[in-house]
């Protein structure tokens, strides 16, 4: 993962309205293609001390790639499961199956 000086990811400042409304900074607009009309979510940091906002399509191809990579993932952690099962003995991935059902 690439690291970041938290001075190169600022793009502006706002003032919340009466309403509570911001005006998105032209800058942070343009860099990350946000339109008029976009829908946006708007998530809290655990914290409750900002919030992040990030375009519904951005989100929906984020959780997209995740699903994949952890399909991926599930894949090889099976492939290796199979791999390390000696012969004779009893697979491990049996001998976890079988205490799942006991439960």
């Amino acid at each position: 993962m690439q690291d970041f000086a938290l001075d190169e990811l600022f793009v502006g400042s706002v003032t919340v309205g009466e309403r509570g409304q911001v005006v998105i900074p032209a800058q942070a607009r343009g860099e990350m293609a946000i339109s008029p009309g976009d829908r946006l979510l708007v998530f809290r940091h655990p914290r409750r001390v900002g919030v992040m906002f990030v375009r519904v399509d951005a989100m929906q191809e984020f959780t997209t790639i995740l699903k994949d990579s952890v399909a991926r993932l599930e894949m090889r952690v099976a492939e290796a499961d199979v791999d390390e099962d000696e012969p004779g003995e009893r697979s491990r991935s049996k001998q976890r199956a079988k205490k799942g059902r006991s439960r």
